[in-house]
């Protein structure tokens, strides 16, 4: 289990490798392609020859080739329907080839008409299809470049990464780009990036054929040339291989940390990432982390648990990328199969976070921000009873702000309406009474009255006794551990049964469960 009491730790490798899964995620490709990817390119680039300063430049593209994703995933969406469908096929099919995009947009734009319907929309879609492709990958581009920039990414790594949808042809994107005129490393990325994709999606044999086909077109003739005979083996060897291990021990030196009193920028673009991922919830995990770190002063926590309360909220929703832009930025119900897809954004976000030493400080937290106290939340289901406090507060923070923000099936309430349906929530046992009134009161709302948040008006010593109670503990054990005789643990129980009007340790501990009195 990670220590989540002492100074964070962090690698910037650790925190860009976090941001190549995002990629990813929208992509639709298991987590730790691209630092697969990364990794080839850097096997290829020592065996023949390449200088230091180029290795690195590949390296740090490998891992940040597609960082302004999610900057125009709402248009690809808009043209294509599923953007994480349309950006998988795009992986396979030669993007220096026009007769491959064109076939790709006759099939699939404008998948929300059928039939006749389709002719007049694919034939729109033909005709502005080069000037939206050219905004497209230059949004793709100028966005990457401001999260590189944030990053503190070298000029020549940024100089590569506007090269990331250029061809060898001068058939890529957005300016037509040709040659040499591409920066050597991310050829290089382009070639080992699409080897890995094609040997993991079909076979070694077809993506080193491929290569030969491609050479001319999408990559430089004479790098193809170099990298097919070895391309078997080093396709065995990363088949061998722990993609992330991998991927941090290749870092070039020397190995960059991100000091602590940096951090919280270094998070922000991850919140930002993941934030782009819909027009909807730009500024989202923002505005949840400083609402949650907020609530958690006016409640009284330690200054590292705020700190770290807040850290989760800049990145609790980077999961998002995983959720096609079909389902975040659709006007009306969702499916039950389109809900089932939201449902494993917070497991994606825990699964990322977790492959850093440094990030997996900010677990559990910022993976439960959708479980609820009465069990009914996701994507565990965990209930109050295994829900710490700081959870609650963040599940809280990000439910309000939802709340408060357009979304595509409605407009955001304003301050006192989603007061009121948050505090209809907690009534309903979907979220902690007490972690939504520390919300509300950090928003300026006023605070309800005591018998309101504490419905039994029990005492701070029966809140303790409660807790111990629900949790199975005898009167004894009750005495014990907060240092009081039996009697004096017994009639306190007592005094609790009377209040919340029941007789048996089971009642006390729903009721303690349903209004968020466990501790």
């Amino acid at each position: 289990m990670a220590d989540t009491t002492g100074p964070v730790r962090l690698r910037l490798a650790e925190l860009v490798a976090v941001l190549s899964l995002g990629q990813d995620a929208a992509f639709g490709q298991p987590l730790e392609s691209q630092l697969r990817g990364t990794l080839l390119a850097g096997w290829i680039g020592g065996a023949i020859g390449l200088s230091h300063a180029d290795l690195t430049v590949a390296y740090w593209c490998g891992h940040l080739r597609y960082l302004g994703c999610t900057g125009h995933a709402h248009e690809v969406a808009g043209f294509f329907g599923d953007d994480i469908q349309a950006r998988a096929r795009t992986l396979l099919y030669n993007a220096a080839d026009p007769k491959a995009v064109l076939r790709d947009v006759v099939a699939h734009a404008a998948p929300d008409r059928r039939g006749l319907a389709r002719v007049p929309a694919v034939a729109s879609a033909l005709a502005g299809g080069r000037r939206f492709a050219a905004m497209n990958f230059r949004t793709g581009c100028e966005v990457g470049d401001v999260l590189a920039q944030r990053l503190g990414m070298p000029d020549d790594v940024r100089h590569a990464l506007q090269f990331t949808f250029e061809r060898w042809n001068g058939k890529g994107q957005p300016t037509g780009a040709a040659g040499e005129a591409i920066p050597l490393p991310m050829r290089l990325v382009h070639l080992a990036q699409d080897v890995e994709v094609l040997a993991r999606q079909r076979d070694p044999a077809s993506a080193t054929a491929a290569v030969g086909e491609r050479a001319g077109s999408a990559y430089d003739p004479g790098l193809a040339r170099a990298v097919r005979p070895m391309l078997p083996e080093l396709l065995r060897r990363l088949a061998e291989i722990e993609p992330w291990d991998g991927a941090l021990a290749a870092e070039p030196r020397p190995h960059r940390t991100v000091a602590d009193p940096d951090l919280d920028e270094m998070l922000s673009i991850v919140a930002d990432f993941a934030d782009l991922k819909s027009v909807y919830t730009a500024g989202h995990s923002r505005a949840v982390a400083d609402l949650a770190g907020a609530a958690a002063v006016r409640a009284g926590l330690a200054a590292t648990d705020v700190e770290r309360l807040r850290r989760a909220g800049l990145v609790h929703d980077l999961g998002r990328a995983g959720v096609p832009n079909s389902i975040w930025d659709k006007p009306g119900p969702l499916t039950r199969a389109e809900r089932d897809r939201v449902r494993l954004h917070p497991l994606l976000t825990a699964q990322m976070l977790d492959r850093s030493p440094g990030l997996a400080t900010l677990l559990p937290t910022a993976g439960n921000h959708h479980e609820q106290p009465d069990g009914g939340g996701y994507p565990r289901g965990l209930d109050a009873g295994r829900l710490p406090f700081p959870d609650r507060l963040l599940a809280a923070a990000d439910r309000y702000r939802g709340l408060r923000e357009n979304r595509a099936h409605r407009p955001g309430l304003e301050r006192d309406e989603a007061a009121a349906m948050l505090r209809a929530d907690a009534r309903g046992g979907h979220v902690d009474p007490r972690a939504v009134e520390c919300v509300l009161a950090a928003d300026g709302h006023l605070p309800r009255r005591a018998d309101e948040v504490n419905p039994a008006a029990l005492t701070g010593r029966e809140m303790q006794v409660l807790g111990l109670l629900a949790r199975g503990s005898s009167t004894r054990a009750i005495a014990q551990e907060l240092t009081i005789s039996p009697k004096t643990a017994d009639t306190h129980i007592q005094h609790i049964y009377l209040k919340i009007g029941c007789s048996t340790r089971g009642a006390a501990a729903l009721f303690a469960a349903q209004h968020g009195l466990l501790p």
